[in-house]
């Protein structure tokens, strides 16, 4: 439909910025000086159908001696560094409180469930990295995510099974990236990394990608700029449950269970009973409690979902979004198809709300509804899905982002370090950085069972 390889736009400065990250990309495997960019998109440790199988049968299997590894939680993050750990021969044993649940009861979903699950480089539309070190990590983190999810989305068969499939993801702003502010230079940096990151369908249309989308070109005093990019989108009800049937069919074993002590606490009690080598702390939200670190908060979201088969208005085929950094009242749009017939509407991003009491009537939610209808304006007559109209949920914040560290702390007396190793702190972007941190704590175990001590991640970069 596009011409992915052409870019648009009526600023100078942003083409020659745009022409010299495509002459960078082109030149990554000679140049010893990458840029940021190129480094996030090479050197992959999980790549699909390489070292990770999205087959039931195991790329290595496991030994009597193999080191057998406890992950706490069942989410998309402990389930995706399950299956990498299985491929690579390690026995897994899965601990949660709850497993992913496709049922009528749509209130007992997990977090993984809920989340819009579009692929995005960071940082996401929910809201900046605020820790440098963290956002640099994730950065990588994202590109191995990309490929993993793409081979999957590329293949008929696994993308129907696992519900992942690739679709335009479009940017808008009410500002021209090449204006002279510290905002808009921010956001011209995160396009020229997308740009140069490898990803696929990359295009700069400037203001008339809001005309080609249907988007209001005055929303919020006008929409002046634009960019679109290929990326993944997944249906995370079907690949919940899939991804808990493959790691099944690998040979996991799953124990329902909440733990709610430090961690740190109970880790030797709980590597005798499940005999485990070492554990992997993944339960999102509550993973600051598991560990002691009281940076960790929910940050309330919800999605209305409405009926996308092209009867009430246009049926919308791309995601269509306004980060919170770039919106003037901090607020989101967040439009994505999630499966043939439905399509998401977001956002909401509301920090250290604890209750999910979120109805239609609330204030917040008909200002979300009401901001998707200016922006799209064919919206104003989608009819809400009526088996399931909002899906609300925490997602797991962290004032430092994202951890994927080992424990420093040592347990009293303890003659050697801990074993445990921190996954959680995701925010809004578990679905995108999952197989890049699942491939970071396998690196993070083996260290833990060779007995090296513990580095913090800011020492790691």
């Amino acid at each position: 439909m596009f011409n992915n390889h052409q870019s648009y736009t009526n600023e100078h400065s942003v083409t020659s910025h745009l022409h010299r990250a495509e002459k960078q990309a082109a030149q990554t495997q000679q140049s010893p000086h990458r840029t940021p960019a190129e480094r996030y998109n090479t050197n992959h440790k999980l790549v699909m159908n390489e070292n990770i199988t999205p087959h039931p049968q195991r790329l290595i299997q496991p030994q009597a001696d193999s080191p057998r590894i406890l992950i706490v939680g069942a989410g998309v993050i402990g389930l995706v560094t399950a299956w990498a750990l299985l491929d690579k021969g390690y026995k897994v044993t899965v601990l949660s409180k709850g497993w992913a649940n496709v049922g009528q009861n749509h209130g007992d979903r997990l977090t993984s469930q809920i989340a819009g699950a579009l692929w995005e480089f960071p940082p996401a539309v929910c809201g900046s990295h605020i820790d440098a070190v963290s956002l640099e990590y994730s950065k990588h983190w994202c590109m191995t995510a990309y490929w993993a999810w793409k081979q999957i989305a590329d293949d008929a068969g696994l993308s129907r099974e696992a519900g992942v499939r690739m679709t335009q993801s479009n940017f808008f702003f009410p500002q021209r990236l090449s204006d002279e502010n510290d905002k808009c230079q921010k956001l011209l940096n995160k396009m020229m990394e997308i740009a140069g990151s490898g990803v696929e369908g990359f295009r700069h249309a400037g203001a008339k990608l809001a005309e080609e989308r249907g988007v209001n070109p005055k929303y919020e005093g006008g929409i002046v700029d634009g960019y679109e990019l290929s990326v993944p989108v997944i249906d995370t009800d079907l690949a919940m449950h899939w991804l808990t049937n493959l790691v099944l069919s690998k040979g996991a074993t799953m124990t329902t269970r909440t733990i709610e002590k430090d961690l740190l606490l109970v880790e030797q009690d709980l590597r005798n009973e499940f005999h485990a080598d070492a554990i992997v702390n993944a339960t999102g939200l509550h993973g600051g409690a598991l560990s002691g670190d009281d940076s960790c908060s929910p940050l309330r979201g919800a999605l209305l979902r409405v009926v996308n088969d092209g009867t009430t208005f246009p049926k919308v085929n791309a995601a269509l979004s306004i980060s919170a950094d770039v919106s003037e009242d901090n607020e989101i749009i967040f439009i994505v198809p999630r499966t043939d017939n439905i399509l998401l509407i977001g956002g909401i991003a509301q920090d250290n709300q604890w209750d999910l009491d979120l109805t239609l009537d609330t204030p917040v939610v008909q200002r979300m509804r009401q901001r998707a209808n200016e922006f799209l304006p064919g919206l104003k007559n989608a009819k809400l899905d009526p088996a399931y109209p909002l899906a609300q949920g925490l997602r797991p914040a962290r004032s430092k982002n994202v951890r994927v560290e080992r424990e420093l702390r040592r347990s009293e007396g303890a003659e050697s370090s801990s074993r445990i190793v921190h996954c959680y702190g995701h925010g809004g972007s578990g679905w995108s950085l999952s197989f890049g941190c699942a491939a970071d704590v396998i690196d993070l175990l083996d260290e833990a069972i060779e007995g090296k001590e513990p580095e913090p991640m800011n020492y790691r970069i």
